[in-house]
């Protein structure tokens, strides 16, 4: 999963995931514009085996969240090595006794190149007919590219209903067979509402180990490769708020209703 290489960035003139458009419209007598994304609807579901008392997670590579920390790791600059450090650090002594004001000067050329330099750099980045991949500081680790989700899955199915969809993407991804009466609906809500305002509904499901029929995974024939891992019930609402371990909102989302909802129900502590 964490063997990532020969990366490029191109131009996307064409997706089956989604279709840039740009919106004029009035709003209160003043003309505006705004860019959004036409994408899918989704489901996620919050699985919790009760044989184990865990909930089942899925871990996978996210190009997206892979490139943003890139961009990030680029616009900070590379920490010398022990040498290069006492280097410098004997250079700045020398140039203080000379020109004490230097310190000052370098803090406001800084300050200047603040985040509006930042965006500068990301809207000519953006407007590049072709892209490259950062090159600064060098590729970082694939580890900061994966994230740790929901099982969930796109509504692209007309045929099937929401239930079904969830249904299906428990047995692919991690290799339950939920029956749908047994997927209880928690809510639905919008994501990504500057950009592309899609819904997604919120299943809840309980599986034990009767109900493991494969190992998961996700389909690879359509670019899937996913890894099924859980999470203590005990640990959950730390697992949740630590900062250190990426995650979707729908994790600790989905963890904080459980604690609320079925919590009393087992009489068991989520660590809170």
């Amino acid at each position: 999963m964490e063997e990532i290489n020969n990366i490029e960035v191109v131009p996307c003139t064409n997706s089956n995931y989604l279709k840039p458009f740009r919106l004029h419209y009035n709003q209160n007598g003043t003309r505006k514009s705004w860019d959004f994304m036409r994408t899918h609807d989704s489901v996620s579901v919050l699985i919790f085996n009760t044989t184990s008392h865990c909930f089942v997670l899925v871990k996978q590579f996210r190009p997206a969240v892979y490139m943003c920390e890139w961009e990030k790791a680029k616009q900070q600059p590379p920490e010398p090595s022990e040498e290069t450090a006492e280097e410098g650090g004997a250079a700045a002594a020398s140039s203080a006794a000379t020109t004490p004001s230097a310190e000052g000067a370098a803090a406001a050329e800084e300050s200047s190149e603040g985040p509006a330099a930042a965006e500068e750099e990301g809207a000519a980045a953006s407007s590049s007919s072709s892209a490259s991949p950062p090159a600064a500081g060098g590729q970082p680790p694939a580890a900061v590219g994966v994230t740790y989700e929901l099982c969930a899955g796109l509504v692209d199915k007309p045929q099937l209903s929401l239930e079904e969809i969830a249904r299906q993407e428990v047995l692919e991804e991690c290799g339950y067979d939920v029956p749908v009466a047994k997927l209880r609906r928690i809510t639905s809500y919008r994501s990504g509402v500057g950009v592309t305002g899609a819904q997604q509904t919120m299943f809840y499901a309980e599986v034990s180990e009767e109900n493991r029929v494969g190992a998961g995974g996700g389909q690879p024939e359509e670019g899937e490769l996913i890894e099924v891992v859980t999470v203590p019930l005990h640990e959950a609402m730390t697992f949740a708020y630590d900062e250190s371990i990426p995650k979707t909102m729908g994790v600790i989302f989905s963890f904080i209703w459980f604690h609320n909802n079925m919590s009393p129900k087992y009489k068991i502590s989520t660590n809170v």
